[in-house]
C-alpha cells in the first residue's frame, strides 16, 4: 500500500494528477502511432519536420531550441530524417561548422499529408499558460523527477528511443 503523508495532497488530487499524466501519455502514444501508421515516420521524427515546416532552421542548436529538445537528441533524430531524404543539411555560407536545415520536397509533401505531432500540442498547451503558473508546474516536475529517482533518466524526445525508421 502507498504511504501516506498527514500533511500531503488527499487521494482525489493525486487522482487527478495521475489521471492528467495518464491522458497526455497517450495523446502522446497515440499520435506516435499515428505518425507511424499514416506517414512512415516516429512521432518524434514528424515533430522534428511540421517544426521545419513552420521555418528552416539555421542551425540544430536553433532546431533543439524551437522544439525545446538537447541538441544532441534532435541531433538523431535529424540524420535519420537526412537518410531518408525528408530533411536537406547543408553548410552554412558563412560558417562551414554550423548545418542548415530545411525539409526536402519529399519531406514537405509528408507533412502535408500527416496528423499533427501530439508534441506540438503539448507544447502549445504549455506556452497558453501563464507565466507563474508554467514556472510552479516546471517546479513541482522537477520535484516530482527528484523524489522519484529520474532525474538521470534520458529526456529523449517522446517515443524516440533510438529505435524506430531510418
Amino acid at each position: 500500500m502507498p504511504r501516506r503523508s498527514p500533511t500531503g495532497p488527499d487521494d482525489a488530487d493525486l487522482a487527478a494528477v495521475v489521471d492528467a499524466i495518464r491522458r497526455i501519455l497517450h495523446t502522446l502514444r497515440s499520435s506516435a502511432r499515428q505518425a507511424e501508421a499514416r506517414a512512415g515516420v516516429t512521432g518524434a521524427q514528424l515533430f522534428v519536420l511540421q517544426t521545419l515546416a513552420e521555418a528552416p532552421a539555421a542551425s540544430l542548436n536553433e532546431l533543439a531550441g524551437r522544439t525545446l529538445t538537447h541538441q544532441s537528441t534532435v541531433s538523431v533524430v535529424v540524420n535519420r530524417l537526412v537518410r531518408r531524404g525528408l530533411v536537406l543539411k547543408r553548410r552554412a555560407a558563412d560558417d562551414a561548422r554550423r548545418v542548415e536545415l530545411r525539409l526536402s520536397p519529399n519531406g514537405r509533401a509528408l507533412v502535408r499529408r500527416s496528423p499533427q505531432a501530439a508534441q506540438g500540442r503539448l507544447i502549445d498547451g504549455l506556452r497558453a499558460l501563464p507565466r507563474g503558473e508554467a514556472g510552479e508546474l516546471a517546479r513541482l516536475l522537477r520535484r516530482l523527477t527528484r523524489t522519484m529517482g529520474a532525474t538521470h533518466e534520458s529526456a529523449s524526445m517522446f517515443f524516440e528511443d533510438g529505435g524506430g525508421r531510418g
